[in-house]
Order: structure tokens, then C-alpha cells, then sequence
């Protein structure tokens, strides 16, 4: 008993001096100003656990718009504001331009591929994706083609439910799915693929997994949380399902792989890799590949069909935005030929809508978490190698000096006084500088297209009515995800002039 007080009274005492030591270093330092944390915990005891950036909003009103934070023993700066994030992520991009190791997805990737990658490996990988995805048409005429093609797929889903209610989650997300295999495997499923569904169900399942409180605990303390049972596993079992998938299908690609006539993403990646195969510190190997083929997946298919689950949801809850959408679609396009990119610029209400559903969305609140990969000076303030960095979307899609009524579904947000569409520098939903998300001009496209396509052919309601409707995400955390509902898919007819 006695010798188990002594190393009590030793524990308490080494915490106490690496808390005073940390404190004299924390004043010596300059570190942005934030609120005392306690040992080992930080700050989480303070922290909204199902809605964090409003525990960083309320601390940003007293500590101001760059401040730290301690989730468990890992510090964290966090940047507010739009000039505040405008300033780190495009005036000084350099810095600030790391991706923190986040645990969970360090985890899902293990340590390898383009979303957590740093320094040389990520400007490769980064490089190299971007040029592969553009010259299989992102953003381009292919690209138009195959999504258009796509969207007669999902009308056609759509009118088979006969205007019963259904939970719309996986006709999008099947749709969207789609367009991002076609990139990267270079095809489509069908959507009565029975391995298709499953595969989109674990997407679903590790995002709403990596949004939940769980999922934020894991990141805090990965170690502890590898040793306890939980969700945790189960999460991390069902994406090596998804990883064997993707390793499936780079086997059938190699055995069938022609370098002079590449047909996706993956065989771009393989001829590069056998370019490369005799250079020991190549960064195209087949960790990389298929960790960055799962980035591509996950990202390019749960992020976009979100947001037009939400955006119907939202034109349900106002009808009268929904009509006039449609009545802007009917002048321009009528009901007889699918959209076109090109007419997106004669759409300017329509165009708007779109951009303040993602606004008011707001999917990813806290951003991904950047990284400080050197020492940093910002504002005047010290922010050491090693601190995890948030430069909150959240509040530069909320910021009251940047938008009219933040808190409000309002496309008048993207229109000036003659009702033609207008830009913001704070719509910063794909993140902003050299971080920025990659498949940006994909998701614009998707997002015209689909949507167009669907309140051209459709009026959308609810069982309930408009007011059964609660739009409030259900998790607000890593990501805001829309709560489940039921919608109701009514042909519109023919247009008659």
C-alpha cells in the first residue's frame, strides 16, 4: 500500500511539473490565446460533442478569431472568419498548406494516398491525379456526356417508384457513384447490383461513423480506443471490404493493361508505376494506388449525393423556391432536351440555389484538418511544427459581414440587384489554396446537371407537408449529414409554351 502511494504521489507530481512546464512554454511561445486545458483531457470537457465548431464560434468570441484549443494532449489551432481563413489558406498557402495525420482516416488509408499525404508525396500524388482526372474528362465535354447519360439512368429509378414515398439516399448516391467509377474503373453498376448497394451502404455507414462522437473520440485518443471495444472496429472491418474492392479491381486491370491506350484512372497509375518500378523512393507503388483510389471513391461519391439530398429536401421545405426553379428551367430548356453546361449561364436563380444549398449545408463545418508541417508565424502569433490547424468553413459560410442573413436559406446570397447570379469570394465549400479539394469541378458539374435534370422532370414533395420536414442535420461534426426522409417524385408532363 505504501509503495503504490509513492508512485501515486509521483505521478501527480510529474503531471504537475509537465503542466507548469507546459504552461511556461505555451507564454514563451506565443501561442494564439485560448482557454486553460486540463491534463490530458484539454479542453474536451468544454467541447459541444455533437456540434464542436459551436463550442469554437462562442470561444472565438472571447479569445478572438485565431485561437488554441487542446483536444486530449494534441494542440489545435483555430482559425475564424473569413479574412482569418482567407489569410492563412490563400495569402499564406505555403504554410499552411500540411494535412494533419488524422487517426481514423490514417487508419482507412493506412498512412498512404493523397488525402493525408505531405511534402513531396503529396505534390506528386496531387499532380499526377488532377492531370489523370482532367484528361479523362473532369470537367470536360466527356464528363458532361457521361453524367448526362447518368441522369437518364436516375429519372428512370425515379419514375419507377410510381410517386409512392421513398428515402431518396441511395437513388443519388448510386447516380453519383457512377460517374466517379467511370473515372477511376472506367464503368458503371447497375443499380439492381446487389455488391454495388453494399458497397455504397460502408461508404454511408464510415462517414455517418467518422461524424458520430465515437468517431471524434477515436481521433483524440486512437490508441486507447484501439484497445477498447466499440464501433470502431466494426467501421475499420468494412472499409477492408472496401479496400479489397479496390484491390480487386487494379488485379483485373493489370492482367488486361494496354500503356499505350489507358482507360481510367487506375491504368494511368499502373503504367506510371511500372515507369517507375526500379526507383526505390518512387511514390507510385500500389499502397499509394489504392489508398488514393480510395480517397477518390469515398470522397467522390458520399460528398455530392449528400448535397442533393439535401437540396431536394430543401425545395421541399420551399415550394415556392422549387417553383421557381422550375419555371426558370421550363423558359430556358423546356422539358424535351436535358440540360447542358452551357446552360448554366441562363440559369442565374437556378445557379444560386444551387450554391446556397451548399452554403447553408455547410458539409464539412471544421474543414479537413491541415497541419502545421514547420513552425509557423501568423498574425503574430507562434504555431508550432506539429499543431493541428482548423480553418473553420463553418464560420466563412456563416460569417455575418460576408452574407446578408447567414442563418437563413436565401439564394438572394449569389444574385445582385438585377437578379443575374453573382460570386462570392466566401463560398469556400470546397476549401480554399493548395488543399483544396481536387474534384471541385466535378462536383459543380454533378450538381447542375443532376439537379436540373431532376426539378425538370419532377416536382418534389413530402408525406407531411413542408413543415414535417426537419432540415437540421442529424450530425454536425466531421461532416453535416441530412436527416433521413421521404420524398415523393411527381412527373411534371410534357411543357406546354
Amino acid at each position: 500500500m505504501e509503495i503504490f502511494s509513492t508512485l501515486l504521489l509521483a505521478s501527480l507530481v510529474v503531471c504537475l511539473l509537465a503542466y507548469m512546464s507546459w504552461r511556461g512554454s505555451r507564454k514563451s511561445m506565443r501561442l494564439p490565446p485560448g482557454p486553460t486545458p486540463l491534463p490530458l483531457l484539454g479542453n474536451l470537457l468544454q467541447l459541444n460533442k455533437r456540434k464542436p465548431f459551436k463550442t469554437f464560434l462562442k470561444l472565438s468570441e472571447q479569445y478572438g478569431s485565431v485561437l488554441t484549443v487542446y483536444l486530449g494532449p494534441q494542440r489545435v489551432v483555430v482559425l475564424v472568419g473569413y479574412n482569418t481563413v482567407k489569410e492563412a489558406l490563400l495569402d499564406q498557402a505555403d504554410d499552411f498548406a500540411g494535412r494533419a495525420p488524422i487517426p481514423f482516416l490514417k487508419r482507412a488509408v493506412r498512412g498512404y494516398g493523397l488525402a493525408i499525404s505531405n511534402g513531396e508525396r503529396w505534390r506528386q500524388l496531387r499532380r499526377f491525379t488532377l492531370t489523370s482526372l482532367r484528361d479523362f474528362g473532369m470537367g470536360r465535354k466527356r464528363m458532361e456526356e457521361w453524367i448526362k447519360e447518368e441522369s437518364k439512368h436516375l429519372i428512370d429509378s425515379l419514375s419507377s417508384t410510381n410517386s409512392a414515398p421513398f428515402d431518396p439516399k441511395y437513388f443519388l448516391s448510386r447516380a453519383v457513384s457512377n460517374v466517379i467509377c467511370a473515372l477511376v474503373f472506367g464503368r458503371r453498376f447497375e443499380y439492381d447490383d446487389d455488391n454495388f448497394l453494399r458497397l455504397l451502404q460502408i461508404i454511408s455507414e464510415t462517414l455517418r461513423f467518422g461524424s458520430s462522437p465515437w468517431g471524434q473520440l477515436y481521433n483524440v485518443f486512437p490508441r486507447l480506443m484501439d484497445r477498447l471495444p466499440g464501433r470502431q472496429h466494426h467501421t475499420f472491418a468494412e472499409v477492408d471490404k472496401l479496400r479489397a474492392f479496390v484491390k480487386e479491381k487494379i488485379r483485373k486491370h493489370e492482367e488486361s493493361l494496354s500503356p499505350d491506350c489507358p482507360r481510367d484512372f487506375i491504368d494511368c497509375f499502373l503504367i506510371r508505376l511500372k515507369q517507375e518500378k526500379d526507383c526505390p523512393t518512387s511514390d507510385f507503388n500500389y499502397n499509394n494506388l489504392e489508398s488514393t483510389v480510395l480517397n477518390l471513391y469515398l470522397a467522390g461519391t458520399e460528398t455530392t449525393s449528400t448535397t442533393l439530398r439535401y437540396a431536394l429536401m430543401l425545395m421541399i421545405k420551399h415550394p415556392k423556391i422549387q417553383e421557381r426553379v422550375q419555371l426558370e428551367i421550363d423558359s430556358v430548356i423546356g422539358r424535351e432536351r436535358g440540360p447542358v453546361m452551357e446552360d448554366r449561364k441562363s440559369l442565374p436563380f437556378t445557379d444560386a440555389v444551387i450554391h446556397e444549398v451548399q452554403r447553408f449545408l455547410d458539409i464539412a463545418p471544421l474543414n479537413i484538418p491541415h497541419y502545421a508541417i514547420r513552425d509557423i508565424v501568423f498574425r503574430g502569433y507562434s504555431i508550432p511544427k506539429g499543431t493541428v490547424i482548423l480553418p473553420m468553413l463553418h464560420s466563412v459560410l456563416r460569417d455575418k459581414e460576408q452574407w446578408d442573413s447567414p442563418w437563413c436559406f436565401n439564394p438572394a446570397h449569389f444574385l445582385d440587384e438585377n437578379d443575374n447570379f453573382k460570386k462570392s469570394p466566401a463560398f469556400m465549400v470546397f476549401s480554399a489554396g493548395k488543399r483544396a479539394c481536387v474534384g471541385e469541378s466535378l462536383a459543380r458539374m454533378e450538381l447542375f446537371l443532376f439537379l436540373v435534370s431532376l426539378l425538370q422532370r419532377f416536382t418534389f414533395t413530402c408525406p407531411g407537408g413542408p413543415d414535417s420536414l426537419d432540415i437540421t442535420p442529424e450530425l454536425s461534426s466531421f461532416a453535416r449529414l441530412p436527416r433521413t426522409y421521404q420524398l415523393i417524385a411527381t412527373p411534371r408532363g410534357p411543357y406546354a409554351a
